[in-house]
């Protein structure tokens, strides 16, 4: 008996992840052409980058499409992540798929995060998950992994705020910068902080992240999904407050964004 039902729950969780994986793969082509036309380069024919050179475009017709409820399953609603700010249950998440390396994730993170904060997060309207997803090579990776490992001991939102200060990504994220970050985030144990960065369990944590983020066809840094709505780029402010609002209203009471 213990056997069938051990089966069972294998069996449900399966079918469970199949049918959000099939969802997710519908909002994967929306997400994906979202974060193309939000971070092509601006009337170019040619050259440029397409990760970020115009990620503060204006959001494409497909980015205000709709909102995927596969994509609200998303939002892990864990009381404990440190990766994450705002309760738990929340009537909106705002989840970020963003890299340290990428200037326009740190513009949104500077100029238009704090306000959002201030305003959604700390009167229980708003979660910010954070993910994260390197894709500007070596010194994401170990900026991300770092970022983790900060957050192993509660500074994961002062190593943020560190790493995307004005100018810091232009000093690189080597070992010894990473180490004097997570002292400016105010990290206690830096050598405990050098061996999780280091851990496979840092490297599984970002993985994971980043695979996540690829799923959904997201294509450039930074990229959102709020509520299931999905959002490239660090677009103005009244994007993000119109899209928040938006789905505040449209939670009923006591509503999680459709986790279980």
């Amino acid at each position: 008996m213990p056997k069938n039902d051990t089966k069972n729950g294998n069996g449900s969780k399966k079918s469970r992840n199949i049918a959000i994986g099939a969802g997710v793969a519908v909002a994967a082509v929306l997400l994906g052409v979202a974060s193309y036309t939000a971070t092509k380069p601006a009337g170019s024919s040619g050259g440029g980058t397409v990760k970020e050179e115009a990620a503060g475009a204006a959001p494409s017709t497909e980015s205000q499409a709709g909102v995927y409820p596969e994509l609200e399953k998303l939002a892990r609603r864990d009381a404990k992540d440190p990766l994450a700010q705002g309760r738990a249950d929340a009537p909106v998440v705002m989840i970020e798929y963003a890299d340290f390396k990428c200037g326009f994730c740190g513009k949104f993170a500077r100029d238009t995060e704090p306000g959002l904060v201030k305003k959604y997060v700390e009167d229980g309207t708003l979660r910010i998950e954070w993910r994260n997803f390197p894709i500007f090579g070596a010194d994401s990776e170990r900026a991300a992994r770092a970022a983790w490992a900060a957050g192993r001991q509660g500074r994961f939102w002062q190593f943020h705020e560190a790493a995307y200060a004005e100018g810091s990504k232009e000093k690189g994220f080597g070992d010894d910068r990473l180490k004097e970050l997570a002292k400016d985030a105010g990290v206690k144990d830096v050598d405990k902080f050098v061996t999780d960065a280091g851990s496979d369990a840092a490297k599984s944590a970002v993985k994971k992240d980043q695979e996540e983020a690829y799923g959904l066809g997201a294509a450039a840094t930074p990229s959102f999904v709020i509520n299931g709505r999905p959002i490239s780029g660090a677009q103005p402010d009244q994007v993000f407050h119109q899209a928040i609002e938006s789905a505040a209203k449209s939670a009923k009471p006591g509503d999680k964004g459709g986790s279980e």
